[in-house]
């Protein structure tokens, strides 16, 4: 049994504890150097620009790029004329034709939007000090400091333009956070800048839902604590953001204030593999989700192998749609990546929700990322 320090309360102990943390997480806040100047580049509903550039006939037409219907097809993209109608991405494609009866749906060409993503980063290239690739259609690059980069986002644009048939959004700011959205300020194939002086006030009108990754479940509960702008956060006080909110608080403190001393990240390592199948008819009990554990795991084995790792050293999870598109993740680290172990956590993950379920995914991470992790039950 451990004790207390002679004449130190465990109260006091707790209250240093405390006030070694708030310390920690100022002093994670590197002071600020030369002005940075960052662009965020986001194709304009990249897959269905391709198709319309391929085949001009479409232009005017409603379309998006996604699986049938009668597969339990979902949307990846669709142009601005769908999304007049309603249509989205992430939709189920059943209700993107009941929006819109006269959709064009298209099989979608992965090799194509590859070759065309690759030509884009050329582009890019020319222009940066530094690039880092996000996606397929997005990508920041930083340039120096002494570029008038107003003009290098309009010259990026007119590139991609008149060399790939395709529009990209571009977004200027001092850091990561504030360039992501200021490209989604003025789409599509527009751009705005966020200059230092303007970053107080242009933060603080913008809602919560804008910070990178506040989702809706994270909204509404700040939406109790009637946090609904950044400004309202800024009125808290960082320990009592951190005391609430965990390690999200120090984040919501510091995109509060427009502060995001995130650097570029050249090189993205893969972290899982993982494989997923939405059925054709939904499943109904825990007997007829095991049954198709054998399927997808011989699918990730081939998948693993190809990345080279050994399936036996990652930590596997579990992911379950259910019918009402609601979802949940299991995962353990100290869990084997057997078919023992996925059906494991599958019966856990079904043990959630009594509902029929139209996917299932399983996937493995790597070591490094779940060492310092606890079991998420």
């Amino acid at each position: 049994m451990s004790h207390s320090p002679q004449g130190v309360s465990a109260t006091e102990i707790r209250q240093q504890s405390m006030q070694q943390t708030e310390t920690q997480i100022t002093a994670i806040q590197p002071p600020e150097t030369a002005q940075r100047k960052v662009i965020h580049i986001d194709c304009d509903c990249f897959f269905a620009a391709v198709e319309m550039r391929e085949n001009p006939a479409l232009r005017e037409l409603p379309i998006a790029i996604g699986g049938e219907s009668d597969r339990r097809g979902v949307i990846a993209t669709c142009n601005y004329p769908a999304r007049t109608f309603g249509v989205r991405s992430a939709m189920a494609t059943a209700q993107a034709k009941k929006l819109c009866p006269q959709l064009v749906l298209l099989p979608g060409r992965m090799a194509l939007y590859r070759d065309v993503s690759q030509q884009l980063m050329v582009i890019l290239q020319d222009y940066a000090l530094q690039l880092e690739q996000v996606s397929v259609d997005e990508a920041y690059l930083e340039i120096a400091s002494q570029e008038n980069a107003t003009e290098v986002a309009r010259q990026i644009r007119e590139r991609v333009r008149n060399e790939l048939g395709i529009t990209v959004s571009a977004g200027i700011a001092p850091n990561k956070f504030l360039a992501k959205i200021a490209s989604d300020w003025n789409k599509p194939d527009g751009q705005w800048a966020v200059k230092p002086h303007q970053v107080d006030e242009f933060v603080a009108a913008l809602p919560v839902g804008k910070i990178p990754g506040i989702g809706p479940a994270m909204e509404k509960k700040l939406a109790l604590y009637k946090l609904q702008t950044c400004a309202d956060i800024r009125r808290w006080p960082l320990t009592e953001l951190v005391r609430t909110f965990g390690r999200m608080g120090a984040v919501l403190y510091e995109r509060s204030r427009g502060i995001d001393h995130r650097l570029l990240n050249l090189e993205r390592p893969r972290k899982s593999v993982s494989v997923e199948c939405t059925f054709a008819e939904d499943l109904a009990g825990e007997e007829h989700c095991l049954a198709q554990l054998p399927q997808l795991l011989a699918r990730w084995h081939e998948r693993v192998e190809r990345a080279g790792w050994p399936a036996e050293a990652l930590a596997p999870f579990v992911k379950v749609k259910f019918a009402d598109f609601t979802q949940t993740t299991m995962a353990d680290s100290h869990e084997q990546a057997s078919e023992q172990g996925f059906a494991r956590l599958l019966k856990l993950a079904l043990q959630r929700e009594n509902k029929a379920v139209r996917l299932l995914g399983i996937g493995g991470r790597t070591p490094e990322i779940d060492r310092n992790q606890l079991t998420l039950f």
